[in-house]
Formats: C-alpha cells, sequence, structure tokens
C-alpha cells in the first residue's frame, strides 16, 4: 500500500516525478520524537523536507532516488541547543580552553607562551579559567605579572561572570584601589583594600572597554569555525544567547555564501540601539537564522559568587550577589516586547533573581498565555516560585552540564534548604513547565551528547555519585532526548517545523554510530556522529 503522501499526491493529480523521493533513508534505528510514531526504519527526504516516515517506503523511490541502506544505525533529529554563544566558541577553538587547568601556575605558562609570540604591548586574552580546580581561592594580577608585567593581559573565568587582570591591565583601565565598584559589578580587594586583579560581572566593563574590539573578518571566521564544530558534534540549532549587529551581518553574510551548516535562533544582546531598531520594524524570520527575541541578564554567576541570593552566601556571609537589571527595566523591556512580538529570554542564576524576572513576568503577561518567555538557567528557585512558571507559561531553559560541573561546589555555596531547589528539572517537568536544554558553550564544552548524559544521570563522567547528585531531579532519557530536540523546537516557536522527525518538518536528523536509548550511561558521551543532515543535506560526515 502506497504512503499516505502519495496517495494524496495521487488523488491530487501530482505527476509521478514529484512524488518520488530525493532520497530515502532504510534499514535504520529512528527514534522520530514524535509520540504518535516514536520509532521507524525509514524516511524520506524530498528538497530539504522529510516527506514520510516509515518502515518501507519503497513506494516513494523513482529512477533517480538515492537509497541509502544504514544496516541498523540509530537516526535521530538533529539536536538543539538553547542556550549558547556561537562567536565564544569560535574564539575558544583559535585558542586554548582553561577550564581543565588545574593550577595557577600552568596558566601562567600558557600566558608567558602566548606573550613570547606577540607583538610588544598586545593584549594576552584567554577564557575558562576556574579557581575551583586549585581549591577555590581566586588567583591574583601579581601572577600574571611575574609572566607579562609589560603587555595588558585579561583571561575571563569560565562563567563569563568574572575576569582576571595583570596590573598593566588594570592600570590601562584606570583602576586603583580608590576606584568605586560599577553598579552590578564588584572589583574584589584584599584585606588592606587593594585591588586584586578580579573582577566580577560588570566590573569586567573597565578593563574589556579597553580591548581592542574584534574585526568583522575576525567574527564571521568565528562564527564559522563554531558553526562547522556544531555540525561535527551533531548540532543542527543553535539559540545564539546575545548577538550584536555585526554578528547577524556576519551570519546573513555566511548564509548567503553557503558556508553556515547551522541554523540560529538569535537573541538581541540587551536593550540598546539593535534592540529598539528591531521593536520598531518587527521580528526576522528565516530558515537559518530568525530574530525574534532578547536576552537580558538579571545577576551573575553562582562560581563567581555574583548570582543574586535572598540571603547571604554559605560560604561568604558577606556577599549576597549582584542584581545586574532592575525588574522595573525587565518589565517594561517585556510589556514592549509582548506586544511586538518578540520574545524575552532573561539569564537568572540565584533565587533573588528569578523571583525577580518571574515578578516582572507576570506582570507583563498576565497569566497563561502562547509569548513563551524564557528564563534562561533558571538555576536556583525559591520551591513556593516554581509555580509561577507554570501559571505564566514561561520556559525554563537550563543546561544539565551546569549541574553536573557545579555539582562539586553548589551545596557549599547555597546551603541544604537553597540547594534542594537548584538544577531542579523534574520540579519544572512535574508541573507541565517546557523544559529545553544547551550547554552554555563555551561556558560548558558544546558535546551534547555529555548533555544528554548528565540529564537522565547527573552523574560525572565517572559515573559519580552512584545514583547521581539529588538524584529525584533526573530526567527519564526520553525526556532527555526531548529537551534536547523538540522542546528546543518549543522555545523557539519552531515545533511546527523541527525538533522531531516527521512529514512536513525539516530533514534535520543526525546518525549516530550508537543507539543513544540503550548503551549504557557511561559509554553515551563516546557517541560519535557518523553523518549529521541540515535540511536533506550532509553537512558533516565522519571521515
Amino acid at each position: 500500500m502506497l504512503p499516505i503522501v502519495a496517495l494524496l499526491a495521487v488523488a491530487l493529480g501530482i505527476p509521478a516525478a514529484a512524488q518520488t523521493a530525493d532520497f530515502i533513508i532504510e534499514n535504520a534505528n529512528i527514534y522520530t520524537v514524535n509520540p504518535g510514531q516514536p520509532k521507524a526504519r525509514s524516511l524520506a527526504v524530498k528538497a530539504d523536507k522529510i516527506v514520510a516516515v516509515g518502515n518501507d517506503l519503497s513506494s516513494l523511490a523513482g529512477p533517480q532516488t538515492r537509497r541509502i541502506n544504514l544496516h541498523g544505525a540509530t537516526v535521530i533529529p538533529g539536536l538543539i541547543d538553547a542556550h549558547a554563544h556561537l562567536r565564544g566558541l569560535g574564539g575558544l577553538l583559535e585558542s586554548r580552553d582553561l577550564r581543565h587547568v588545574a593550577t595557577i601556575a600552568e596558566i601562567a605558562a600558557y600566558v608567558q607562551q602566548q606573550a613570547a609570540g606577540k607583538p610588544a604591548g598586545e593584549w594576552v586574552i584567554g577564557r575558562n579559567w576556574d579557581q575551583t580546580n586549585w581549591g577555590g581561592k581566586f588567583p591574583a594580577a601579581a601572577d600574571l605579572d611575574a609572566v607579562a608585567a609589560d603587555r595588558p593581559v585579561f583571561l575571563t573565568r569560565v562563567d563569563g561572570h568574572a575576569g582576571w587582570a595583570n596590573t598593566r591591565a588594570l592600570t590601562l583601565a584606570g583602576i586603583t584601589n580608590q576606584t568605586p565598584d560599577p553598579p552590578g559589578g564588584k572589583i574584589v580587594r584584599d584585606a588592606q583594600g587593594k585591588a586584586t586583579g578580579i573582577l566580577v560581572d560588570r566590573a569586567q566593563g573597565l578593563v574589556r572597554s579597553k580591548i581592542p574590539p574584534s574585526t568583522f573578518a575576525q567574527i564571521k571566521r568565528q562564527l564559522e569555525l563554531a558553526a562547522r564544530e556544531c555540525a561535527r558534534l551533531g548540532l543542527t540549532g543553535v539559540h545564539d544567547a546575545g548577538v550584536s549587529r555585526d554578528d547577524l551581518q556576519a551570519y546573513r553574510e555566511l548564509i548567503r555564501e553557503g558556508k553556515f551548516p547551522l541554523r540560529v535562533w538569535a537573541m538581541i544582546g540587551g536593550d540598546g540601539p539593535l534592540w529598539r531598531e528591531f521593536a520598531e520594524r518587527g521580528p526576522e524570520i528565516g530558515d537559518f537564522l530568525t530574530v525574534r527575541s532578547i536576552k537580558l541578564v538579571a545577576d551573575g554567576a553562582l562560581g563567581s559568587r555574583g548570582a543574586a541570593l535572598w540571603q547571604p552566601y554559605s560560604d561568604d556571609k558577606s556577599n549576597s550577589g549582584l542584581m545586574l537589571t532592575s525588574r522595573e527595566d525587565i518589565e517594561r523591556i517585556a510589556r514592549v516586547a509582548a506586544a511586538k512580538g518578540f520574545q524575552v529570554c532573561t539569564h537568572a542564576i540565584g533565587d533573588r533573581a528569578n523571583r525577580t524576572v518571574l515578578d516582572a513576568y507576570s506582570a507583563a503577561l498576565g497569566g497563561k498565555n502562547e509569548k513563551r518567555f524564557r528564563v534562561e538557567h533558571a538555576q536556583v528557585i525559591s520551591l513556593p516560585d516554581f509555580k509561577t512558571f507554570a501559571d505564566n507559561s514561561i520556559i525554563a531553559s537550563v543546561q544539565s552540564t551546569h549541574a553536573t560541573s557545579d555539582m562539586r561546589w553548589a551545596a557549599a555555596r547555597l546551603g541544604p534548604d537553597r540547594v534542594a531547589g537548584a538544577y531542579a528539572w523534574r520540579r519544572f517537568l512535574n508541573l507541565g513547565i517546557p523544559v529545553a536544554n544547551g550547554s552554555d558553550f563555551p561556558v560548558e564544552e558544546p558535546n551534547p551528547m555529555l548533555g544528554l548524559y548528565a540529564a537522565f544521570t547527573r552523574q560525572d563522567a565517572q559515573g559519580q555519585p552512584p545514583q547521581g547528585w539529588m538524584a529525584d531531579q533526573k530526567m527519564t532519557r526520553q525526556e532527555a532526548l526531548e529537551s534536547w530536540t523538540l522542546s528546543g523546537a518549543y522555545a523557539a516557536f519552531e515545533e511546527k517545523v523541527k525538533g522531531s522527525i516527521e512529514p512536513g518538518k525539516f530533514a534535520d536528523f543526525l546518525v549516530l554510530d550508537r543507539d543513544v536509548m540503550t548503551v549504557p550511561p557511561l559509554e553515551l558521551p563516546a557517541i560519535r556522529i557518523k553523518a549529521t543532515y541540515l535540511g536533506g543535506k550532509a553537512v558533516y560526515q565522519a571521515p
């Protein structure tokens, strides 16, 4: 019997050539993420869309149809990273990732090496140092002065919410021991009141403003490099959390030149001229680039103790974090966005920041709605506030590897009461709150298999702790896959065109070297992508 799509074509008198597929994937183990048809063995593609899914689609094969026998290999929808930073990844791919460096001395040696290869006075920049790798003590300017006193150095912490400057950089920025903390920022000082070289949140801007900006050619190169890495890792979509005018122009050029193997949902980076222009003219919607949201930042990060908490940090009684955007400003922007057809995506880590965002959203939304506002990270939530997400149709945009990275020290920061509402994905799911997953790369590694693994195990790469950290908040394996596919599409108003393998949707899918749904958990991070298809084209194939 002919598939429904072919029967309809015959009934409508469509020529036979138009009924045949361009290619058919056969003898595959397909997980569709379509609850109406969860498994299949074949899928058929014409142009850039899936036209049929089933077990035997040979009736759609014409003389020119390619038939690809996968010999039982697993196929899943293309994965969608719902919160990431493509330019940051591109820049990191051009340098060294300091994420796992275990000592200050090793980072200093890297800085010395970089300085030796640059002209005199040129900046040395890098990212992803993490003081928790060496016991938790922040480094200091003196550590960098010892190897590069003759040039400015600025290294960004792994969470992006703190920076480490040498004395030369502090001097260029005009930072002295008397410089006051800027609004929403903190200049870390020692017991004598001397600036140590660590700048938290908006205090980083004092130094960043002195670093020569990237050229447009650099921006374009880094975005292309990041997109190719995403394709290699099985990402077909990324929600870029905070873009500039130059980023958007580089995206458009790369897409026009056929050099961009990725679909991007771009969040405008904050309240400024670019946002006001888009709010005036409306969203930009396309197959490869959509601009329909604005990214706000409510507070800092937990790792650098900038996340805004109601009560002081359990391990720093003098500090309760930093609010970076007021409730009034969030509500003002939210009302404009809701009226103009834009989504608001607000970074909120601490319980105080999350409540502030929820209150602002609630005032603008007024209950159940289809605006699909999001809280990015939604990391530490007071238990009564989970219901506010549900009551106002607010999406939780989480990053599962944040939990497994932070579990080493999160309880020490928060204490036993607050940690009960931290990284609490099951609490969201039990209330029917959509949970879109991502990595926040380059804060975390961009490999989505790490995120899938973390979502349903809540364990590190060695399988620790044995039952998972706060095991009652695990997702199921199916929920984890949905959070990286269909939920990501829903969080971008795109669930009708992507996120699952079903007729009418873009032919965005992956061929894997192992079965993601049955492989032993510890093997899941080692799954490799054999092929990534975007709109029916293989944009990556393993060597």
